[in-house]
């Protein structure tokens, strides 16, 4: 009968566990731009999708609020991030998140901050929103809902709490619904906003109307924190600028026509509009 050789306890170790690769997992944090439910039905798909593409499990997480959501940006919960760019320009310069890809949306890869009226208001122009109440989607980190409309205020010389009072509601779309039913005198919010399916729901668009917006910058951003090796989200990259006419149904489940490659480069305009409103270099 032949002698077995006795086995390492590094070998017996290696052979019993599964490797460090596989039992890897990826965080993908998605910022609450919409209800909880409604994040998990529109990004399970491309976390599914990416699970594949990589070979590891990538969990979707959504968090309750925005103080929720960045306190888990702070903490380095995310692998992979979507939020908004002002956020990725905080989370870059303070964690170093590298952005890889953008949002395309209604056949744009730029967005604008607009300020959004009842047609009835009797609003013409930004100046006659001296002495009114202006009800921002977000808190003051959202770059369309708060700082891009801000930036539109400011040009036309109204100050914050001097010539109008600050409202926020919980996101954008609630802005628009609190203007539509007369809680506020005008929405901040992203240009697109009256386009979603929750306020064309909840409103009769055809009685709003969007009195002016900021210049226009690049969409929401994708991110991967600093730690993740350059490969892996060169991976995640590909995975996901590549699902146009290969897996449309992700896109349309996250309500996007594509997400483009992008860079930190392409967030000049974002930093000039902080830069006017907030008066803090990023």
């Amino acid at each position: 009968m032949p002698t077995l050789k006795p086995v390492s306890f590094a070998l017996a170790c290696a052979l019993a566990l599964p490797s460090f690769a596989a039992l890897a997992e990826i965080n993908m944090g998605v910022f609450p731009r919409r209800p909880i439910a409604v994040t998990h039905k529109a990004f399970k798909p491309l976390a599914e999708k990416l699970s594949a593409a990589l070979g590891e499990k990538v969990n979707l997480v959504v968090a309750k609020n925005f103080k929720s959501f960045w306190k888990g940006v702070e903490s380095g919960k995310y692998d992979l991030v979507h939020y908004n760019q002002f956020h990725y320009l905080l989370s870059h310069q303070a964690y170093g998140y590298r952005v890889i890809a953008v949002n395309k949306e209604f056949g744009n890869s730029t967005i604008a901050g607009a300020l959004t009226i009842r047609k009835d208001s009797g609003i013409q122009s930004v100046a006659d929103l001296k002495g009114k109440t202006i009800l921002f989607g977000g808190g003051k980190k959202a770059m369309g809902s708060y700082i891009a409309p801000t930036a539109v205020l400011k040009k036309a010389g109204l100050r914050e709490g001097v010539d109008y009072q600050v409202k926020f509601a919980k996101n954008p779309p609630s802005a628009l619904i609190g203007v539509y039913n007369k809680a506020a005198d005008a929405a901040g919010s992203g240009n697109v906003i009256l386009k979603t399916g929750v306020v064309k729901k909840k409103t009769d668009v055809s009685k709003l109307k969007i009195l002016a917006e900021s210049d226009a910058f690049i969409q929401l951003p994708w991110a991967v924190k600093s730690t993740m090796p350059s490969g892996k989200a060169e991976k995640i990259q590909q995975a996901m600028t590549s699902l146009k006419g290969q897996d449309d149904a992700v896109l349309k489940a996250a309500k996007v026509n594509d997400f483009i490659p992008a860079n930190d480069s392409d967030f000049a305009k974002v930093r000039e509009i902080v830069k006017y409103v907030t008066g803090k270099d990023y």
